[in-house]
C-alpha cells in the first residue's frame, strides 16, 4: 500500500511539475561497450547531478533551457556534452555516452549532444569486444530507421533470412538448428513444433535490442547450430512512449476477389478463437457412440448426427483487404525525485492486432514415383490435385510490463499473450492413377474446411543484484508458458466419380466425408541463475561465469476422428458437398441414411503425453593470456529426460502381446558435456581475428518421438512418429550431436560498417531428416528418422558499407550483402544406399553420400538502402535468396523433394512529418518479382515434377503511425 500511495503521489508530482524537463542517457565503456555503472553525471556550473545505476543509465531533472554535461569516472577520460537542449515537461534522450580509457596525453574529450543521439558507436564497440561472432540492431537504429516490427529490422542483421514474413533463420540452417529466445529464456512459438518465435508481432518501439549469436558460449542453451537470436523488451522506455498505428495492404490476385473461398465460423472468428461452434458433440466423446448399427434408440441417433455442423462445402465470397492496428505506451517514473539514487518504476504495453487474406486459384499438390525400368526415367505420377484455396489469419498480440529499480537492483515482471485463429477453405480435384504402384485409380472431388486455433501465454519474473564493490552480479529469471493448438472439424468431402454423370463417395477411393479433432496443450516453465564475477588477471580485465537452469515440458495431444457412413445404398443428383448433411439425407431417410461411425480406439493410438525435465549447469572463464589475445573457455552440462505416455495401432487394438504401450516410460536420457572455446585476437581497436570450437545439440520434438500419425486432410499426406518401427528402422530416435568450427576476420568501421569473412565446418553426428517410409506405397507416409553421419564446411562474406567514400553527396545511402557458400554432405545408411541402388538408371551413378536435408547450398542476403535521419526519409529494398534445398529424403521407388529457389524482393520506404518527427507514414512492396513457393520431385534424368506449388502474389501495403 505504501508503495502504491508513492507511485500516485509521483504521478501527481510529474504532472504538476510538467515544466521541468528530463535528460536521460546510457554511459558505455567505449573498450568493450558494455555499460559503466556509477559514473558521475553533473550539469555544468551546477550542483545538480546523479550517478549512473546497474543498466549504466542515468535521469536529471532540470528547468527548460540548453546545458552542458559533463560525466567522469575513476580511470576513464571524463566527458563534456555540449548543447543539451532541455524542453519543457519533455526528455531529451541521449542514446549513447562513451567513455574512453584514461591516459596522462589526452585532453578530455567534448562532443555535442547532436552527435550522441545520432550514433550507435555503442553497438558496434559490443560486437567488436563480444566474446561470440555477434551481429544485431538496436533500439537507437530501429527509431532512426522507422522499422515498424521486429520483422522488418530483423532483416537488416547480417546473416538473417526471413522465412514465411515472421520467422529468422540464420546461414541458411533451417529451423532445427536456428532458436529464438525472448529476454533470454527459451519460450516456444505460437507453433509449438517449431524453435522459432514470430516476429511480427513485437513493435520496434519496445524493443531494446535484437542480439544474433553465429556461435556458442557455455551460457547459452545447447540446442541451437546456426544461430540465437535473443529478443530484449524494454523494461524502461528512455522516454515516454504513446503510439497509434494502422496499416492496410492490397494484393491484386488476393484481395477484393469475388471467388475468394470461405466458409460461415463463429461470432468469434475476428479474435482468433472459435466461439465453440466448431466444438465437438459431447456424445462423440463416449466410448461407443450412437449409431443405427448398435440398435441405439432412433431419436436419440438421429439428435446426435444432428448435433455436428452440417456445413462441409466451401462457398465463395469477396474478400477484404488486409489491415493492422497497433497501440502501446510505456514510461518510467522516480519514485523520490529529490534523491540523487531514486528508485524508479517503469511500465510498457502494447497491443497489435493483424488480419490477413490469402487466396491462391492454382494450388498443385503430387505424389510421383520412380519406374522400375532402368531405362524409363520419367517419373510416373500416382496422384494430382489441382484446385483453389482461401485463408484468413487473425493475429492478437499483448505485451505489458512493469520494473522497479535501484541503483544496484532490479526486478521485472512481464507478461505477452499471443492468439492466432487460421480459417481455411478450398476446392481440389483429385486425379489418382491405377497404374501407380499401390493405387487404385480413381477421379475425385473435394471440399475441405479447416480451422487451426493457436495461444500461447508467457510470463517472466527477474532480478539483477549487482554488488558493485567486490565485483559480483547475480541474474535469476523464472518463466512459465502456457500454450495450446486445437483444429476443431477438420471436415474433407470428396465425391468419387464412376462415370461423367454416376457420382458416390467411396472408401477406395475418394473417401468418405470425414471430422477430424485435434488438441494440443503444452506447458512450458524454466528457472535459471547467472553468477558472474570481475577480476583482474595479469593485470587484465576477467570475468568468471557460472549458473544453472532447469527446463520442464509436458504436452498432452488427442486426434478424434469420425467419419460418415449410410445405412443402405447411395443417391447423388449431383456432387454438391452443400447438399450431404441436408435433413433428407440424415438417417433413417432413404436412401443415403447417413450417420456417424468413430475412427477412435479405447485407447486411442492418436492420443499421448510427454514430458521433458532439462537441467543444466555451466562455467565459464573470459581472461587475457597477453594483450590483445582473449580467451573466453567454458564448459556447460545438461541432463535430458524425455518420457512418453502413448501406445502403437496394434497395442490399441487389442494385441496386447506384439503391440508397443508406453506408460510414462522414458524415451531418451542423456547427460552431455557441451565445451566452448572462443579465441579473439585483436589485430586493431576496430579489427579481430577468431577462432572459435563448439559441441551443440538437436533434439526431436514431441511429436517426432510419438506414436502419433497427424494426416494433412488437403494433401493426404501423413506425418508419422519416429517410435513407429519399419524393416529398415528400429523406432529408436536420438540426438544430433554437432561439432563446430569457425574462423572469422571481421573490420567494424562508424555507423554501423563492418566487413568479415568466414569459413566453418560442422561435423553432425546421427543428424534428423524426414524421410520418405518406403513400405508404405497406397498412402504418402514420412516419418523422421536418425540418417548417416554428416558433414558441411562453408565460406561466408559480409559487408555493410556507407556510399560516402564514392560522393559526399551518397552519405545517407548504404549497401549490406551476406552470401554464403555450403557443401554438405550426409553418409548413407546401408538400407538407403541399397533402396536407391534398386531405381538406379542406366548412365546413373549412386554415391553412398548426398546432400544434407535442410541446408541450402548458397545464401544470398543484400540489401541497398537510404536514410536521412534528419528529414526522416528512409528507402530500403532487400534481396534474398537460397539455393535449391533437400527438403524430403526419398527412398527406393519414391524420389527425392526438393525446395526450389525462391527469390524474395520486398521494398520499403518510409517518412516521418512533424517538428518532432512523431507521425509516420510507409510504404511497402513484398515478392516484387511475383516469385511462387514451389517444391518438386527430382530422379536422374527426369523432368521434375510437382510436389506444392504455392503463389503469394505481390503485396502492397501502406501504414501509417503516431507517437503522442
Amino acid at each position: 500500500m505504501r508503495n502504491l500511495v508513492i507511485v500516485i503521489l509521483s504521478l501527481i508530482s510529474t504532472i504538476a511539475y510538467s515544466q521541468k524537463g528530463t535528460i536521460r542517457g546510457t554511459v558505455y565503456d567505449g573498450s568493450t561497450g558494455e555499460t559503466l555503472v556509477g559514473v558521475s553525471v553533473v550539469i555544468k556550473g551546477t550542483y545538480t547531478g546523479t550517478a549512473t545505476d546497474l543498466d549504466g543509465k542515468f535521469a536529471l531533472e532540470t528547468e527548460p533551457g540548453i546545458y552542458d554535461l559533463q560525466l567522469s569516472f575513476i580511470s576513464f577520460q571524463p566527458l563534456t556534452v555540449e548543447g543539451v537542449e532541455v524542453k519543457s515537461g519533455d526528455v531529451t534522450v541521449l542514446n549513447s555516452l562513451e567513455l574512453g580509457e584514461s591516459t596522462v596525453e589526452l585532453e578530455d574529450v567534448v562532443v555535442t549532444a547532436r552527435a550522441i543521439r545520432n550514433t550507435e558507436a555503442a553497438l558496434q564497440t559490443m560486437k567488436a569486444k563480444s566474446s561470440v561472432m555477434l551481429d544485431g540492431i538496436s533500439a537507437a537504429k530501429m527509431e532512426l530507421i522507422g522499422d515498424g516490427t521486429a520483422v522488418e529490422a530483423a532483416q537488416r542483421v547480417t546473416g538473417v533470412t526471413i522465412e514465411d514474413g515472421k520467422y529468422v533463420y540464420v546461414r541458411g540452417l533451417g529451423d532445427r538448428y536456428s532458436k529464438t529466445i525472448l529476454n533470454g529464456v527459451d519460450i516456444p512459438g505460437l507453433d509449438p513444433d517449431r524453435n522459432s518465435l514470430q516476429m511480427d508481432i513485437f513493435p520496434t518501439n519496445l524493443i531494446d535490442n535484437m542480439m544474433v549469436s553465429k556461435n556458442f558460449t557455455a551460457d547459452m542453451p545447447a540446442d541451437f547450430t546456426g544461430g540465437l537470436l535473443n529478443v530484449t523488451t524494454k523494461d524502461f522506455p528512455d522516454k515516454k512512449v504513446f503510439s497509434v498505428s494502422a496499416g492496410t495492404a492490397f494484393n491484386p490476385d488476393v484481395h477484393l476477389n469475388e471467388n475468394f473461398l470461405s466458409y460461415d465460423g463463429g461470432n468469434t472468428d475476428f479474435l482468433g478463437f472459435d466461439d465453440g461452434t466448431r466444438a465437438l458433440p459431447n456424445r462423440a466423446r463416449q466410448s461407443n457412440i450412437l449409431t443405427p448399427v448398435s440398435g441405439d434408440p432412433q431419436d436419440e441417433v438421429v439428435d446426435f448426427i444432428r448435433s455436428f455442423d452440417p456445413q462441409l462445402a466451401a462457398k465463395e465470397q469477396t474478400s477484404l483487404m488486409d489491415y493492422s492496428l497497433g497501440f502501446s505506451f510505456g514510461n518510467q517514473i522516480d519514485l523520490d525525485n529529490e534523491s540523487e539514487k531514486s528508485p524508479k518504476l517503469g511500465y510498457i504495453f502494447s497491443l497489435s492486432y493483424k488480419t490477413e487474406y490469402d487466396y491462391d486459384n492454382k494450388v498443385q499438390y503430387g505424389e510421383y514415383q520412380r519406374s522400375i525400368d532402368p531405362d524409363t526415367y520419367e517419373m510416373r505420377y500416382a496422384t494430382r490435385q489441382n484446385g483453389r484455396m482461401g485463408e484468413q489469419n487473425v493475429l492478437v498480440g499483448l505485451l505489458g510490463g512493469i520494473a522497479y529499480k535501484t541503483n544496484f537492483t532490479k526486478y521485472r515482471f512481464t507478461a505477452m499473450h499471443l492468439q492466432n485463429g487460421v480459417s481455411r477453405a478450398g476446392k481440389f480435384s483429385i486425379d489418382n492413377d491405377a497404374s501407380a504402384v499401390g493405387q487404385s485409380g480413381y477421379y475425385a472431388e473435394s471440399d475441405n474446411l479447416e480451422y487451426n486455433q493457436r495461444s500461447l501465454t508467457n510470463f517472466l519474473l527477474s532480478g539483477t543484484h549487482l554488488f558493485q564493490e567486490s565485483g559480483w552480479e547475480i541474474d535469476w529469471r523464472l518463466s512459465p508458458t502456457f500454450s495450446s493448438s486445437e483444429d476443431p472439424d477438420i471436415r474433407k468431402t470428396a465425391f468419387t466419380f464412376r462415370s461423367d454423370d454416376d457420382v458416390m463417395f467411396n472408401a477406395g477411393a475418394g473417401g468418405n466425408p470425414s471430422r477430424i479433432w485435434r488438441e494440443l496443450n503444452e506447458i512450458n516453465a524454466t528457472a535459471k541463475i547467472d553468477v558472474s564475477k570481475d577480476y583482474t588477471f595479469g593485470g587484465d580485465d576477467a570475468k568468471l561465469k557460472f549458473g544453472a537452469s532447469h527446463n520442464y515440458k509436458q504436452r498432452d495431444y488427442e486426434i478424434l476422428f469420425f467419419d460418415v457412413q449410410f445405412f443402405g445404398g447411395q443417391s447423388w443428383d449431383e456432387p454438391d458437398a452443400s447438399q450431404v448433411l441436408n435433413p433428407e439425407n440424415l438417417y433413417p431417410n432413404q436412401p443415403n441414411a447417413i450417420y456417424y461411425q468413430s475412427g477412435n480406439n479405447n485407447p486411442n493410438p492418436n492420443a499421448y503425453e510427454s514430458n521433458i525435465h532439462n537441467t543444466a549447469a555451466y562455467i565459464s572463464n573470459e581472461f587475457s593470456l597477453f594483450k590483445n589475445f582473449k580467451s573466453i573457455l567454458g564448459v556447460r552440462m545438461e541432463n535430458f529426460v524425455q518420457r512418453h505416455t502413448g501406445r502403437d495401432q496394434g497395442y490399441a487394438n487389442g494385441d496386447t502381446r506384439n503391440g508397443r504401450n508406453l506408460d510414462n516410460d522414458k524415451v531418451l536420457e542423456s547427460l552431455d558435456f557441451f565445451p566452448s572455446v572462443n579465441l579473439i585476437y585483436a589485430l586493431s581497436e576496430k579489427q579481430n581475428l577468431r577462432v572459435a570450437y563448439s559441441r551443440t545439440i538437436a533434439r526431436p520434438s514431441f511429436k517426432e518421438l510419438s506414436f502419433a500419425q497427424i494426416l494433412d486432410p488437403i494433401s493426404n499426406r501423413i506425418f508419422n512418429g519416429s517410435l513407429f518401427s519399419y524393416s529398415d528402422w528400429d523406432g529408436n530416435l536420438v540426438e544430433t550431436r554437432i561439432d563446430n568450427m569457425d574462423l572469422r576476420w571481421e573490420l567494424f568501421g562508424d555507423r554501423a560498417q563492418n566487413v568479415s569473412a568466414s569459413v566453418f565446418y560442422k561435423q553432425f553426428d546421427k543428424p534428423i531428416e524426414l524421410v520418405r517410409i518406403p513400405q508404405q506405397q497406397t498412402s504418402t507416409e514420412y516419418q523422421p528418422r536418425n540418417v548417416g553421419d554428416g558433414q558441411l564446411y562453408g565460406f561466408e562474406f559480409e559487408f555493410s558499407k556507407n556510399l560516402d567514400f564514392v560522393s559526399p553527396v551518397l552519405k545517407y545511402f548504404n549497401i549490406n550483402s551476406n552470401v554464403t557458400l555450403v557443401k554438405s554432405e550426409i553418409e548413407m545408411t546401408d538400407s538407403e544406399y541399397n533402396s536407391r541402388k534398386t531405381y538406379e538408371k542406366t548412365g546413373e551413378t549412386i554415391d553412398d553420400t548426398r546432400d544434407m536435408a535442410g541446408q541450402s547450398p548458397y545464401v544470398v542476403n543484400a540489401g541497398f538502402t537510404y536514410n536521412n535521419y534528419e528529414s526522416g526519409f528512409a528507402a530500403g529494398l532487400f534481396y534474398n535468396v537460397k539455393g535449391e534445398t533437400l527438403s524430403i529424403v526419398g527412398a527406393g521407388l519414391f524420389p527425392d523433394i526438393y525446395i526450389k529457389p525462391f527469390h524474395s524482393l520486398n521494398f520499403s520506404v518510409n517518412k516521418k512529418f512533424g517538428e518532432d518527427q512523431n507521425t509516420k507514414v510507409d510504404f511497402k512492396i513484398s515478392n516484387v518479382l511475383n516469385q511462387k513457393h514451389e517444391t518438386y520431385y527430382q530422379s536422374y534424368g527426369a523432368q521434375n515434377q510437382v510436389y506444392n506449388i504455392f503463389n503469394p502474389g505481390r503485396t502492397f501495403s501502406v501504414g501509417l503511425s503516431y507517437e503522442f
